[in-house]
């Protein structure tokens, strides 16, 4: 914490402005949270203005983790490029993986085998429900919660981690998929560990929503906070959960289609007020339709392979053109936009991350909030670090 002084000098001659209070009756603090403070996520940083505990400006700094993601990429095979892509969510790497499988599969024309596509469903949803009951329980704890909810959250999500093990060897960096459908097949076992797992999921939501829905103490520090408008949310190009609890119907899997979630019967879930709260419930009941989509894919799965059989492993080279693939990830929008010149590694490597482009709007939530606040309407935007630096 430091508190700004009227005439700051640098050594490089820049001379910072005095920032003053809008009455003239004294300076403002400014306060640097971050660069790794407990409750931001990751190595962020929120340089917040404050008149007296009340935010009136606020700067998001990021960057510390930037790993040179998308110039490595370049440089190397389209498939080597496959387990980086688990390091930009690592909550959620099999719904990484299936964003960057789906471009290339549009630059390459390749088709992907219905089993492959019903596996690919299985796993981006269980990635759903642990992705948000995780959020849901860092929710709580920075508002002042013993722990319990998150530890609640990490024991599910334990059981779903387990599952990824099983099958991909990983239970975080799984690197699972691939151009034409996916490295290894489920198992009957795989597959029976999986329905009772899903079977006993719907208690653990009842479970968690006895524990806060209704939480006089959530209600209080969440409803009517962090407000995100509807047309503000659209213009700033907002997804996800951040986006529906804003009242804004509108979710890739309905919208696109892709894979085969027009076979699936759920619900998108909307919020009416944008506040705090209604990204809490938006999540909550994301989960609940996740487990009625993960049910209703291990009862359909068919036999059959797993990968194109006209899929290329070695030699890989699409021939030249664009292609944009964006699935409905946990966190929002996740796209890959790639260029091919027709050689092994592609000539154009970009990552559209949801976690980045939420957090534009972090300033316009924050205005006239107290600065606890702060802590959790970043929070309710769930962002990995990761994922917005790359």
């Amino acid at each position: 914490m430091s508190i700004a002084e009227t005439k700051p000098e640098r050594a490089d001659g820049w001379n910072r402005p005095p920032v003053t209070a809008p009455d003239g009756d004294g300076e403002l603090l400014e306060v640097s949270m971050g660069p790794h403070h407990p409750s931001t996520h990751g190595v962020f940083r929120m340089d917040v203005t404050l008149d007296g505990e009340r935010v009136v400006r606020l700067k998001p700094g990021f960057g510390y983790l930037h790993r040179n993601h998308e110039k490595i990429a370049e440089g190397a095979a389209y498939l080597a490029s496959m387990p980086y892509t688990d390091r930009l969510d690592y909550f959620c790497s099999l719904t990484n993986n299936w964003a960057y499988a789906l471009a290339v599969e549009k630059l390459a024309g390749q088709e992907v085998p219905e089993r492959a596509q019903y596996i690919r469903v299985l796993l981006a949803e269980l990635t759903r429900i642990q992705n948000h009951a995780s959020s849901i329980g860092f929710l709580a704890q920075e508002m002042g919660a013993s722990g319990t909810p998150l530890m609640y959250a990490f024991r599910e999500r334990e059981k779903i981690l387990d599952l990824f093990e099983s099958l991909t060897g990983s239970r975080m960096m799984c690197n699972y998929m691939r151009f034409g459908g996916c490295r290894v097949d489920v198992s009957s076992d795989w597959l029976d560990a999986t329905s009772k797992v899903v079977a006993a999921l719907p208690e653990f939501a009842d479970e968690f929503e006895a524990l806060l829905t209704s939480n006089e103490i959530l209600m209080a520090r969440c409803q009517g906070v962090g407000v995100l408008k509807p047309d503000l949310a659209v213009n700033a190009g907002v997804s996800g959960p951040m986006l529906r609890a804003s009242g804004v119907n509108y979710d890739i899997r309905k919208v696109d289609h892709y894979g085969i979630y027009d076979r699936f019967k759920f619900r998108v879930p909307l919020g009416d007020h944008g506040d705090i709260y209604d990204r809490y419930m938006v999540r909550v009941l994301e989960m609940r339709e996740s487990i009625a989509i993960v049910a209703q894919a291990v009862r359909d799965i068919p036999a059959g392979p797993i990968m194109d059989a006209k899929a290329k492993i070695r030699g890989f080279r699409p021939k030249p053109g664009e292609a944009y693939g964006r699935i409905e990830g946990p966190k929002g929008e996740l796209g890959f936009y790639l260029i091919s010149d027709g050689g092994p590694n592609p000539y154009r490597y970009r990552v559209r991350p949801p976690s980045l482009i939420n957090l534009t709007v972090l300033e316009d939530m924050c205005l006239g909030h107290n600065v606890a606040d702060a802590v959790l309407i970043l929070g309710s935007v769930d962002i990995v670090l990761g994922e917005v630096d790359r």
